[in-house]
């Protein structure tokens, strides 16, 4: 485990010694990854930070207004970016080449913003298991292996990349920065583009992402999972109305985990998972069928993409 100070202090270090006197710019999702990097770039370089929030439309329920919310007080610049994820995106159905697209969709977007507001440096928040997966061939992260090789920066700055994510939280802990932010439920940099199978719209975005809000509203404080969220994994029929529906297949994950590399699915009560089928496909119009995936990691991933 991580000797929280000592790490605290070697990170400030190195981001300022990496920074010198440039403006940075950090891409600020709101996790703890994220956060605690923001935090130690406020220790480290204070007003050079540049922190960005990139609205992709691919976000949870909420989530914009929330993260509005809580860095209110950080000179957050919010960037409105869905029409250009959903442009780059269209066509597509190959996993990779999802991740590929919103990586360097982002770092366009970051090279952009750096450009107006005169930073030369990215800050991001990776962290371990997204290089061990990234170059492992298991799947491509956003941030390392999604990301574009011809970059603009003059350096890219990643403080946790030798960190866990259960050391992350507690270096988040160490920081003092909110149990909401330390503890929240880790959610992918290409969004709800990875939880719908195949080609991204509009219209399986908004159904995922109810069903994702439902998912959580029912699991989250009561079995307090480390991940849990719904995925847009298919076609079927059902019934509605005695009218026969060709709608679609909405599967529920719910896991325990310690640092994401490996975790076992939650043995949730069968009232439960009958309480979320019924609310998802009673609240959300096109959906048939709802499904509770039982499979560990490994041999699955926690994804679907």
């Amino acid at each position: 485990m991580v000797n929280v100070l000592k790490f605290i202090d070697r990170a400030v270090k190195q981001i300022r010694d990496t920074a010198g006197q440039d403006k940075v710019v950090m891409a600020l999702s709101g996790g703890v990854d994220s956060s605690v990097c923001a935090a130690l770039a406020t220790r480290a370089i204070g007003n050079q930070l540049v922190p960005i929030y990139v609205d992709t439309g691919l976000m949870r329920k909420g989530e914009t207004d929330r993260i509005r919310s809580l860095f209110a007080d950080a000179n957050l610049r919010v960037v409105d970016a869905a029409d250009e994820f959903f442009e780059a995106l269209a066509g597509i159905t190959d996993p990779e080449e999802k991740r590929k697209a919103i990586g360097e969709k982002f770092i366009r977007i970051f090279e952009r913003e750096a450009k107006r507001t005169g930073a030369t440096m990215l800050l991001q928040g990776t962290i371990y298991p997204d290089r061990i997966e990234s170059e492992g061939g298991i799947k491509s992260h956003h941030n390392v292996g999604g990301m574009p090789l011809d970059i603009e920066f003059k350096g890219i700055i990643e403080p946790l990349a030798d960190l866990y994510k259960d050391e992350v939280r507690d270096v988040a802990g160490g920081l003092g920065l909110p149990v909401e932010i330390q503890h929240r439920m880790p959610f992918p940099g290409p969004g709800l583009a990875v939880r719908v199978l195949g080609e991204v719209t509009k219209e399986k975005i908004a159904i995922v992402r109810e069903a994702n809000a439902i998912v959580e509203e029912c699991l989250v404080e009561k079995y307090q999972p480390w991940q849990c969220f719904a995925a847009l994994i298919g076609l079927g029929t059902g019934v509605k109305g005695d009218v026969r529906l060709h709608g679609w297949i909405v599967a529920v994950r719910a896991v325990g985990s310690r640092d994401g590399m490996t975790a076992d699915p939650l043995p949730l009560p069968y009232d439960t998972l009958a309480r979320m089928a019924t609310r998802i496909t009673a609240e959300i119009p096109g959906v048939a069928r709802v499904v509770y995936d039982v499979t560990p990691k490994p041999p699955a991933t926690i994804e679907y993409e």
